[in-house]
């Protein structure tokens, strides 16, 4: 199974995936036909024998929305045209929400917006909005079928909550670390960020399937257990041992602190491996293995926010930045100058972050 951009022209309007919206939408034969003929595109997620499972597809307004009550003013928009994705896939759902987040950041946008029918079955997907900032500010009314919510995401207020907030990184009165994750766990966790120096890493095309907004990883470093809610990792991918590790450790990412949790935070192993297989890339016998002899573990729940676009190798950040050699960098603090200069060097999108 995998995640892919294709294009309308090459899916099959007759999959029962889309008897749905066929249902809901009478005139969305029409505008999927449409779409086919002028080549456009969407995000798509196929099982294994093709059939699709999740569906996005997104586009650029600059329009006064009259056809609501009340009417919107004219402003950049991105419109999620069409998102549906199956029930309890919840780590898919984040992935499609990623994507969104992504590409309004690249394109500037003031708003996000979604139309959805308040019916029982769809109050995941409203969840699944909601959570991440959009309110419910206008209605769309249809002379047959009653009306839609309008879904709403302003990008240029924020809400003083990390994951409402989401993708933005807000810098302000928190902590920054440095966190060393092992390469193979880096690439399962971080697949848009694998190590590439030469090709800047564009963000709006990345098709991984593992790409969900939520990460879990366990360590058992010194004083991980100290962060808090809203501090700030820069995720620093260790040696692969094909070279110098001044060439190969790079920081790639960042991510904020959503929870923190050690062994006494657990009621029992079930109620481990249920928190962290959710979104860790451990296996079950290793979290078993872990919480019965190694309970000296921290769980760290984090938000994925920004893949740098140019990997910061540990040569600049000895050299250009001044941080120790001899310090310990599987975890360790820097200050917010240094933060600062990493951004740069990462070349991430300066609009992610909020002073």
């Amino acid at each position: 199974m995998d995640l892919e951009i294709r294009a309308f022209s090459t899916l099959n309007i007759e999959d029962t995936f889309f008897d749905s919206l066929k249902e809901s939408y009478p005139e969305f034969r029409i505008w999927f036909n449409k779409k086919a003929i002028n080549g456009e595109s969407a995000y798509v997620f196929f099982n294994e024998e093709g059939k699709i499972l999740d569906f996005l597809y997104l586009k650029i307004e600059e329009e006064e929305m009259k056809d609501m009550i009340p009417e919107q003013p004219v402003k950049k928009r991105l419109k999620v045209g069409t998102f549906k994705v199956l029930p309890r896939h919840t780590r898919r759902g984040e992935r499609f929400m990623k994507k969104i987040m992504d590409r309004a950041i690249a394109e500037n946008v003031d708003e996000i917006y979604v139309t959805i029918f308040p019916k029982p079955e769809l109050d995941y997907l409203i969840n699944i909005f909601e959570s991440y900032g959009f309110h419910h500010v206008a209605n769309k009314y249809h002379d047959d079928r009653g009306y839609e919510y309008v879904l709403i995401k302003n990008m240029r207020v924020m809400e003083g909550d990390i994951e409402r907030d989401y993708p933005f990184v807000l810098t302000n009165g928190v902590a920054k670390k440095i966190l060393a994750i092992k390469p193979d766990y880096h690439t399962a966790l971080f697949p848009d960020s694998i190590l590439n120096n030469e090709n800047p890493y564009d963000l709006v095309q990345d098709i991984s399937p593992t790409n969900s907004i939520h990460k879990i990883y366990i360590c058992w470093m010194k004083d991980v257990e100290k962060l808090k809610q809203g501090d700030l990792l820069l995720i620093y991918r260790t040696n692969d041992g094909n070279g110098y590790a001044n060439y190969r450790s790079v920081i790639t990412s960042v991510c904020t602190v959503n929870e923190v949790k050690t062994f006494k935070d657990f009621k029992n192993e079930e109620d481990f491996i249920s928190y962290t297989n959710q979104y860790s890339v451990f296996s079950t016998y290793d979290l078993r293995k872990w919480y019965k002899y190694k309970s000296n573990f921290t769980v760290v729940k984090m938000l994925y926010n920004v893949a740098f676009r140019k990997k910061v190798i540990r040569k600049t950040l000895l050299e250009e930045l001044g941080l120790d050699k001899n310090a310990y960098w599987g975890f360790m603090s820097i200050t917010d100058k240094q933060f600062k200069q990493i951004i740069e060097l990462g070349q991430a999108d300066g609009r992610y972050f909020i002073d």
